[in-house]
């Protein structure tokens, strides 16, 4: 029965290959047009806006983790420069520029990929329809989150993929490609250093196959990491005794438990069990077994990296979700050009099914984007925004987790942002801090500062969100007493979606407390 099982026969050519090819560039550039329409004609997304305001200040002379507090690590900020840059030349908004372009970036990344993997026969002859595939699964997954870190990063980790799964083959890629690859996927892993794990996992995988460690692949990824590591600790070494730092002592307070975890992750790992499962009934026809192999090893090792981090953000889980799907894809592709036995129609059934799931949560997670993109003048953010021109205000801040209400505004209205802060996530970490931890407050003063930088600033708008379970402005005020007189000036001007939005009288917040300390974290204009 198994001889049976694993029999093989010729591929089914059921279509031209140019017939495919052509449905395949069809369904690529579809997919395409309606992913940049929906991306730009909604708001930007919040953490995108949040790194191009960083970047920015960065690139006009502002000293990176010092005079705007960021815990992500510096290449992503460096990224984020890149389409800054470009719109200046262009002199056009950056949302019409970084969306197309970290989009070329991934269509890029998987263009490479499809040319590593050709080969003379099977589903690889033809690189075409596998760039088509691989680029519909960069776009489409990531859903609203398309453009966040980990997105880039999964698309820079599958050139290397690809040459290691060939490896293992016995095929060597050149050394220009090796070199390449490692030192892409090396980049991407600087945007998230967790994913150092991945090389960890592969090595481990390639001494069971006699390969060495000093090949020219990982020994390019290896040397780029650690030149990166160089280069934080020589020219952003505030990234290391400060961003860190906090970052370990705060942002455990938007933790979530591991058995909170469980259902999020439910569909990712009930995926990564198909691929697992369907891995080892290929384990004796060896038809592409080692991508397939290599493509679940990434995953898995990608969804532990998820529960070390503790998030249940859906971007966090983008990696995993992609390599897995393209595992599925690879599977069910492969499966097809066989003239297997019926009882292999199952784990087929399961593969295909699996993937018309996670696309489907993934075009329900697109919803409210796309919902958005048609009716932009209703949405939170465009209301702010509109309170905002109208009220000639110079200077705001938002009280709330929720970026979005700091940033786009603050990008698509040049106000000034009167926080060092993107958002009350700090406060809210240490107010979970201080919990378990008596010292929390001495150590980090979240609150004081978010009170300081208020008063300093003065903003012009101020909003309040009060859909938080914390009531920012009594426990603002418990810190600060010069907070609470100050914010007797402010009177509420409209309410909508949960926010009051508040507009400053005409006095100032001039303190003498506040004179005689202030440091001067706001820009000036």
């Amino acid at each position: 029965m198994k001889s049976v099982l694993s029999r093989l026969a010729g591929p089914l050519n059921l279509r031209p290959r140019p017939m495919v090819a052509a449905i395949s560039l069809i369904l690529l550039l579809s997919v395409l047009a309606a992913v940049l329409f929906v991306a730009l004609r909604s708001p930007m997304k919040d953490d995108i806006a949040w790194l191009l305001y960083v970047a920015r200040r960065w690139m006009v002379g502002r000293e990176l983790y010092v005079d705007v507090v960021e815990v992500n690590p510096p290449m992503i900020v460096w990224v984020s420069a890149v389409p800054l840059e470009i719109a200046r030349w262009l002199d056009v908004s950056p949302h019409f520029v970084v969306m197309p372009l970290f989009v070329a970036i991934m269509l890029g990344c998987a263009w490479w990929t499809a040319s590593l993997l050709r080969t003379g026969e099977g589903i690889f002859a033809d690189r075409l329809p596998v760039f088509a595939v691989i680029g519909s699964v960069l776009l489409v997954l990531p859903a609203a989150d398309l453009g966040q870190r980990e997105n880039l990063l999964v698309a820079a980790f599958l050139p290397y993929l690809a040459i290691f799964a060939r490896s293992l083959d016995g095929r060597r890629a050149t050394v220009a490609a090796a070199i390449v690859a490692g030192g892409l996927a090396a980049l991407g892993c600087g945007l998230k250093p967790l994913y150092a794990g991945v090389f960890v996992v592969l090595e481990g995988l390639a001494l069971t196959r006699g390969l060495r460690p000093w090949r020219a692949m990982p020994f390019a990824a290896g040397t780029t990491l650690v030149a990166y590591v160089g280069a934080i600790a020589l020219f952003f070494p505030a990234y290391l005794h400060r961003a860190v730092p906090m970052a370990i002592a705060l942002y455990g307070g938007t933790d979530t438990p591991f058995l909170g975890l469980l259902p999020d992750y439910a569909l990712l790992m009930s995926g990564e069990a198909v691929a697992a499962t369907l891995l080892w009934l290929r384990r004796r026809s060896r038809v592409d077994y080692s991508l397939l192999l290599t493509l679940v090893a990434f995953a898995v090792t990608s969804t532990v990296i998820c529960f070390i981090d503790g998030k249940n953000w859906y971007y966090h889980r983008i990696p995993a979700t992609v390599v897995t799907v393209l595992a599925l894809a690879l599977w069910g592709a492969t499966e097809l050009r066989q003239r297997r036995h019926w009882l292999m129609r199952l784990p087929l059934a399961a593969a295909c099914c699996s993937v018309l799931v996670f696309f489907g949560t993934a075009v329900q997670e697109l919803e409210p984007e796309a919902v958005d993109a048609m009716a932009l003048q209703q949405t939170t953010v465009y209301r702010l925004e509109q309170i905002i021109q109208a009220e000639h205000a110079r200077s705001y801040v938002a009280f709330s987790e929720w970026l979005a209400l700091g940033f786009p505004v603050v990008n698509n209205t040049g106000v000034t942002w009167a926080s060092r802060f993107d958002s009350m996530w700090a406060l809210e970490g240490e107010i979970w801090r201080a919990g378990f931890d008596p010292a929390a407050r001495r150590e980090w003063p979240i609150a004081h500062w978010v009170a300081h930088d208020f008063i300093a600033g003065c903003p012009d708008i101020a909003v309040v969100d009060t859909r938080a379970k914390t009531n920012y402005i009594r426990v603002l005020g418990a810190a600060d007493r010069a907070f609470a007189r100050v914010w007797t000036r402010y009177q509420p001007i409209a309410a909508f979606d949960g926010l009051v939005v508040y507009k400053r009288g005409r006095a100032g917040c001039v303190d003498v407390w506040v004179a005689a300390g202030a440091k001067p974290w706001i820009e000036v204009r």
